[in-house]
């Protein structure tokens, strides 16, 4: 089940630990800054294999607006994927939050 999550909701859900963070935003974007524990798989990638590219079920997807994270929410639900979430908002709405994003120079 696809549940789209505020940034506030999503930050206290990857704070648990139990989650994959996936950013579905191109290099590019991934670069200019992305959720801390999140790691990039470019959509088109995500979506012509979401079993390779997903290791396990509890998903947060995100994006810049929540559009392609929503997108890549379905595509993981469509192969059985159960706990899987589509962050409001995207980077955007996170930044927007307060909360803060993570830089390549930042050594995740």
């Amino acid at each position: 089940m696809i549940q789209t999550i505020t940034p506030t909701e999503a930050e206290a859900l990857i704070a648990q630990g139990d989650v994959d963070v996936v950013d579905v935003r191109d290099p590019r974007d991934w670069s200019s800054g992305h959720l801390p524990r999140a790691r990039t798989v470019p959509l088109a990638q995500l979506t012509a294999d979401p079993r390779s590219s997903l290791p396990r079920d509890g998903v947060v997807f995100v994006c810049a607006r929540g559009v392609r994270s929503l997108t890549a929410a379905k595509a993981a639900a469509a192969v059985g994927f159960e706990r899987v979430f589509s962050v409001e908002g995207g980077t955007l709405g996170w930044s927007g939050a307060g909360l803060p994003l993570v830089s390549e120079g930042a050594g995740i």
